[in-house]
């Protein structure tokens, strides 16, 4: 039996770029088209005004392995940590940091579901909030598409104004940051909502044909990025997980109710990487809506553990001798 390990969050960059994300989580995502994976359905609790506390997790049939990850979303901060079990045994793997690899895993994403749904002669991207995510939400949209303008918008100037400036110089893309959403949204082939936003921003007619939209801040019933109307218009339209988007996406729950039909035409995004899609010259708006999911954080694990045994990276953790409780308090 392998000595499990601890990954640290520098271990974890040194081990894997963005583009290389993108592989694996197709790789991931090919296992779950399969039958091989699948999903533990994400749970979280909220506390002090919006602090959150998630836990998300993925079984690996396939590939021997299962998992949780689990972070606390606050306002000082988060620092989620994934840790993988052997599906044969229960015994602890190894422990990942898993800031990074969430920044990738969350921005990869967009970038397998941009590759498939998003036109491929798109050069123009759209980033709709300036948090923690959006830099890794551009990267992962540059992976796949040769991007020669990327537009910001936030609605505190500075911070929009930060991030074009992050965008310019880590991707060397131009960044334009826009004083209004819709100077931001004009001549955008791709538009991504990375927002913590309660009240929707974007509707319909704010878009032309042939746009392809990443949503991916609202992952919590209190928020909301698009208007029902989006959805209707829009004649593509995928997730990471269907039944986290059943239980948890304000936006689809409002606008497909209890119509099955309606909730038929949202497919799995594991389904189009397994049928290698593309997107139809006849359609008009497609979304790919990212609640993130334990088979993503899964992905990127297995494959980081991988590398960190073929490289003899990783801290071994200590044997963990059982003890039985104490019974009384003598």
């Amino acid at each position: 039996m392998s000595q499990p390990i601890w990954i640290s969050e520098a271990e974890v960059v040194s081990l894997m770029s963005l583009p290389e994300a993108i592989t694996a989580l197709r790789d991931g995502l090919r296992e779950e088209a399969a039958g091989r994976a699948s999903n533990m359905v994400k749970t979280h609790a909220t506390w002090d005004n919006g602090s959150t506390l998630h836990a998300i997790g993925a079984v690996f049939e396939g590939w021997g392995v299962v998992g949780t990850k689990t972070w606390a979303h606050t306002a000082g901060g988060a620092m989620p940590l994934l840790v993988l079990i052997d599906a044969a045994n229960g015994a602890v793997l190894a422990i990942i940091e898993a800031f990074a690899l969430g920044q990738m895993r969350t921005g990869g994403i967009s970038g397998v579901a941009t590759d498939l749904m998003a036109r491929g002669d798109a050069t123009r991207m759209a980033i709709i909030g300036a948090g923690k995510q959006s830099l890794a939400q551009v990267a992962a949209v540059a992976a796949v598409r040769p991007l020669d303008r990327v537009t910001v918008w936030s609605p505190t100037p500075a911070n929009r104004e930060a991030l074009a400036a992050k965008i310019e110089a880590s991707l060397h893309i131009e960044a334009i940051a826009t004083a209004t959403l819709d100077e931001a949204l004009d001549s955008a082939d791709i538009v991504t909502l990375a927002t913590r936003a309660r009240v929707p921003f974007l509707a319909s007619n704010s878009l032309p044909a042939g746009v392809h939209i990443n949503a991916v801040g609202a992952i919590t019933p209190e928020r909301a990025e698009f208007a029902p109307d989006l959805l209707a218009r829009s004649d593509l339209l995928a997730a990471d997980s269907v039944p986290q988007v059943r239980k948890l996406s304000r936006e689809f729950v409002e606008a497909f109710g209890e119509d099955e039909a309606a909730w038929s035409r949202l497919k799995p995004l594991s389904a189009l990487v397994a049928a290698s899609a593309s997107r139809s010259d006849r359609t008009d708006l497609s979304v790919f809506k990212a609640m993130g999911m334990g088979i993503s954080d899964l992905s990127l694990g297995i494959a980081l553990l991988n590398r960190a045994r073929a490289a003899g990276l990783g801290r071994p953790l200590p044997d963990i001798i059982r003890k039985a409780p104490r019974l009384t308090a003598d």
